[in-house]
């Protein structure tokens, strides 16, 4: 959708010529050289941006900002003016304007600043949403987000819900692989069993079998009784192997026959054991390289990867951000009765700036700790930690580094693929995914430029 822009100044050639530097960029733009009638078109228009002359006859530039922002209080007000002095923008500041430009107006700075007002116009427009939203709502459970990639992983577990086929859930650590199993089980047909959960990172591999399978009385030096193991205790219900990629793989083969033939055998038993459960494994790893690593068993793989479902990282999930820190806020300022703190228009922009490797645990953890310090009814960004609010957004360009740089096709590929490989850690398989191609193909690329390159390095120099 075009921005919708309201251009104020007495001089219609100044309206003019910014109305057509700002429709170049695809604005849609009403211009008057009236500020009574520019008042009467923002009481009933939808503008998302208002650039108004600081010095006219009929009235300042100063108490268009006033009234402006009495009529519409987020409309953001952009000053033009031909008086750059300092104390000039400081008035206008105090007047309630967003920014302030000189004139000569060069384009690009005000295509910036145009562009930073309306995403601040929109920054207000969300927390205000999202205030309204949660206000006298009760805190929620479960899986938060309606961004387009969160829509996708719940349809495939809608899809599901009525299956017993395993799932594999695979995502990068803190995304919440346990809530989408939890979610996977509250939607099945053994919503009324248990959901057991095991860890197989966590527990040693010398107690891991007795952990999962079981064990007998006597099967070792501490075993002074029976144990059920998870798979039994999760009959009825549902199974989470947490960290399956961690699983030793001296237990990967007993663990498939019990997948296989639906019955395990605990330690130091003679007798199989029959269970129903349903298999829901999860991993921060891509198990396809462990499997080429010879880490992961491969027809262990198969087995767990009937249904997969890729949680998406939380810089994945436009739109995510903000209704999840909402969320956290609400349930951490109940839980330290501070029931009225709000998010800022400015904590909201450094939330959505920062990228959180940390994914969704590490944005309660921030929100965790914003409401532990915060000491007024609005969150202010010093209440964040400091590598949230120091965070300065990289921009990943497709394009030569120099606007007048020219590069062949297959230069500009090598380093738009670069720039993916460092966005995801290099990361291969996930780079490769959000590429659309194949691991292999990648590989091949990689190694193609690898050895271009020492090419370029060791080649002699032809002769004179």
């Amino acid at each position: 959708m075009e921005s919708q822009i309201l251009v104020i100044d007495d001089e219609q050639d100044t309206c003019d010529l910014l109305s057509m530097a700002l429709e170049e960029g695809g604005a849609h733009v009403v211009a008057t050289t009236s500020a009574s009638q520019a008042f009467d078109l923002v009481a009933n228009g939808e503008f998302d941006v208002v650039l108004t002359d600081l010095s006219m006859t009929e009235m300042g530039g100063l108490e268009v900002c006033q009234r402006i922002g009495g009529i519409h209080p987020n409309l953001p007000v952009i000053v033009v003016t031909g008086l750059g002095s300092m104390d000039a923008a400081i008035a206008a500041m105090r007047a309630g304007a967003y920014d302030f430009i000189t004139k000569p107006v060069d384009p690009k700075l005000l295509s910036i600043s145009v562009s930073r007002a309306i995403e601040h116009k929109r920054v207000h427009a969300e927390v205000k949403r999202l205030r309204e939203a949660v206000q006298g709502l009760p805190v929620p459970e479960g899986i938060i987000g309606s961004s387009r990639a969160m829509q996708r992983v719940h349809d495939i577990i809608a899809r599901v819900a009525s299956s017993d086929a395993p799932v594999l859930v695979q995502g990068e650590t803190g995304v919440g692989k346990e809530l989408i199993a939890r979610r996977i089980h509250e939607t099945s047909s053994a919503k009324s069993g248990p959901f057991v959960a095991i860890n197989c990172a966590a527990i040693p591999a010398t107690l891991l079998e007795s952990e999962l399978f079981g064990h007998a009385r006597g099967a070792f030096t501490d075993a002074k009784s029976e144990r059920i193991g998870m798979f039994v205790k999760a009959s009825g219900g549902t199974l989470f192997l947490d960290e399956i990629g961690e699983l030793p793989l001296e237990i990967q083969p007993k663990l498939l026959r019990a997948l296989q033939e639906k019955t395990v055998r605990p330690v130091g038993a003679n007798a199989e054991v029959p269970f129903n459960a349903r298999i829901v494994a999860a991993s921060n790893r891509e198990l396809e390289d462990e499997v080429e690593e010879k880490r992961f068993r491969e027809d262990l793989y198969y087995r767990i990867n009937v249904v997969r479902i890729a949680v998406p990282a939380l810089r994945e999930r436009d739109g995510d951000v903000l209704e999840l820190a909402a969320h956290f806020l609400a349930q951490h300022s109940t839980r330290n009765n501070k029931t009225s703190i709000r998010l800022s228009p400015e904590v909201a922009k450094k939330l959505m700036d920062y990228r959180w490797p940390g994914n969704v645990r590490e944005l309660e953890n921030c929100m965790a700790r914003a409401v532990a310090f915060a000491r007024y009814e609005e969150l202010t960004v010093d209440d964040l930690p400091e590598k949230v609010r120091s965070y300065e957004s990289d921009r990943f360009v497709v394009s030569a580094n120099d606007e007048m740089e020219v590069v062949t096709l297959v230069e500009l590929e090598r380093r738009y693929v670069q720039r993916v490989l460092t966005l995801f850690n290099g990361n291969k398989s996930r780079t490769a995914q959000v590429l659309g191609i194949d691991r292999r193909t990648l590989y091949r690329k990689a190694e193609k430029w690898s050895d271009e390159s020492a090419g370029r390095v060791s080649r002699p120099c032809p002769p004179s």
